[in-house]
């Protein structure tokens, strides 16, 4: 037998590749889902649930859909709808709205909330804009960004089959396959606050590690500067730390998330007054996601967004707490959320004003009337400081001409000159015969400032205060005042009292122009704070005015003669 030529086995070689990839191609590339033609959603998943294949019913907006099994891979059978599907769930507290495409909320409305955009309408939590850019609220994080967006897109399998409208408690399974990557969801909802989520992501049937993320931003989008109340929170190791929208990175693009490590005995998302909360159930969680985007529509405000889920492959199991930062429902939580409600270093006295506040409410349907009279009760509990400070001042304006003319004696002296020493040594010996305390009127204030503190930040964090009326022009505590007036009259009262208080000559003039100037920066500091707190310090002053008023008249001036016979 002659041997081949080169040319031969060149030939045969090339028709053996052909064949080669021809049969590979054919038998044993794994299957392609079919195209998507509707807008993209998010997905869910649930462990245990098992896969809806040959022959499986799915009913859609009262539509019956038969799906049936594609090709599969291993012995995975590919899972999905044909169209959209709506669901709503429906408690006294809350409505939310899920799709299947995605498996993801729609939007988490709470009946006892009104929004500011819409005054008939209940708050909801979710930013329907922000949500299309971005995606929605229970969407899936996972590494791999073209697997997170065939979750996030795909039309998944609901039961129960029937649809409409749920009332909770309420039972929602969403699942998915294409023969590949397998996605199961499981939603629980309470009558009240409370629901649960639990994942499981599978990849050619072996469990992946799977976040569950709130995208979009949150919370109440009509309040001042919303998207910058907005903070992502976690708890970890004791200790609560907060995320503020200027410690959120923007997006990147990297396949594997940056992550918090945990465990965390919770994290989530919250405004002023609203949280999403994710509770660890069974599983350990950490923090995959602390990031904001900004409007691809030219928008500047940032929108926040975050993700917990789990470090390892598996389930995710959580318990979610979505609803208001109220302290009697967030101390009932386990673990306890009340320190969501931040007082800050206050805590010990704002928490009291905010019980006391609430107890006066039970008697004065009125907030506005009851923050009028707590703060009658607490301007009058500070008379004994305020008639102490009154005292101290007196006598430093009695000296005062004493103290000027020592004090023009050593001006042309400089501040390292040694005689200086001697004027102090002077000024002091005045102090010391008279019986005058030159820090006199300042202590008292130190015992002052923690409690005028802890009244604004109860104030500033109290829900109570949403859309609570007062009368006239306002009709929410919690926001500005409409037309400035609450401001304005605050910055009266202060330059009023500015100009009644006793006021030492030796006090340098530039601190007096200061002084004077005082009232204008009050209006620019509080103009756009909550009409609560501008009610307060408003009344605080005119109290106050009313108090310097009957002081100034009760105790004059006494003589110089009159003061040191008394001191000897």
């Amino acid at each position: 037998m002659n041997e081949m030529s080169d040319q031969v086995r060149g030939i045969i070689f090339v028709l053996l590749v052909l064949a080669v990839l021809f049969v590979w191609s054919h038998f044993f590339t794994p299957p392609i889902p079919p195209p998507q033609k509707q807008n993209p959603a998010a997905s869910q998943s649930v462990p245990g649930q098992p896969a809806a294949g040959s022959g499986a019913n799915i009913t859609t907006a009262g539509t019956a859909t038969t799906v049936g099994v594609a090709k599969q891979s291993g012995n995975i059978p590919v899972a999905q709808a044909s169209e959209e599907r709506i669901l709503v769930v429906d408690s006294t507290l809350f409505n939310v709205t899920l799709s299947n495409r995605g498996g993801v909320v729609r939007s988490w409305k709470l009946k006892n909330y009104l929004d500011d955009q819409k005054p008939s309408h209940p708050l909801d939590l979710v930013d329907p804009n922000a949500s299309q850019q971005f995606g929605w609220p229970f969407s899936l994080v996972l590494s791999d960004p073209q697997l997170e967006a065939k979750a996030n897109t795909a039309l998944y399998q609901v039961i129960p089959e029937e649809a409409g409208q749920f009332g909770a408690p309420a039972h929602i399974t969403f699942h998915w396959s294409d023969g590949h990557l397998d996605v199961t969801k499981k939603l629980n909802f309470d009558q009240n606050y409370a629901s649960s989520v639990e994942v499981l992501v599978t990849l050619d049937g072996n469990p992946i590690p799977a976040a569950v993320a709130w995208r979009g931003g949150f919370g109440d989008r009509a309040v001042y500067k919303a998207s910058q109340l907005v903070t992502v929170f976690y708890k970890v190791d004791g200790k609560l730390n907060l995320l503020q929208y200027k410690k959120l990175g923007v997006p990147n693009n990297q396949s594997q998330p940056a992550e918090q490590a945990g465990p965390m005995e919770f994290a989530g998302i919250e405004d002023q007054f609203f949280t999403a909360t994710f509770f660890p159930n069974g599983t350990d969680l950490v923090l995959w996601d602390w990031t904001q985007n900004h409007s691809v529509s030219g928008g500047t405000e940032p929108v926040a967004q975050m993700a917990v889920g789990t470090a390892t492959p598996g389930p995710v199991r959580m318990r979610v707490y979505v609803g208001p930062k109220d302290l009697a429902i967030l101390e009932r939580q386990k673990p306890p959320l009340e320190e969501l409600v931040q007082f800050g270093w206050t805590g010990i006295i704002a928490k009291p004003m905010l019980f006391v506040l609430q107890w006066l409410h039970r008697y004065i349907p009125n907030y506005g009337w009851a923050i009028v009279v707590f703060t009658l009760i607490l301007t009058m509990a500070l008379l004994p400081i305020r008639i102490w400070t009154f005292h101290s001042t007196r006598k430093m304006q009695i000296v005062a001409p004493e103290i000027k003319s020592i004090q023009d004696r050593y001006k042309k002296y400089s501040m390292s000159d040694p005689r200086k020493r001697k004027m102090n040594e002077e000024v002091m010996g005045v102090y010391q015969r008279e019986g005058v305390n030159p820090v006199g009127s300042c202590i008292p204030m130190l015992f002052q400032l923690p409690i005028l503190w802890g009244f604004y930040r109860m104030l500033n964090g109290a829900i109570e205060l949403r859309h609570a009326p007062w009368f006239g022009w306002i009709h929410d505590l919690s926001a500005k005042d409409p037309y400035y007036i609450l401001p304005v009259l605050m910055a009266i009262t202060t330059f009023l009292m500015t100009k009644m208080t006793p006021t030492p000559a030796t006090v340098d003039p530039a601190q007096q122009k200061m002084m004077a100037f005082m009232p204008l920066m009050l209006i620019v500091i509080f103009i756009n704070l909550s009409s609560g707190l501008n009610l307060y310090y408003f009344t605080s002053n005119l109290v106050g005015v009313a108090q310097q008023w009957y002081l100034n008249r009760s105790q004059p001036l006494p003589s110089r003669s009159k003061f040191k016979k008394k001191n000897e």
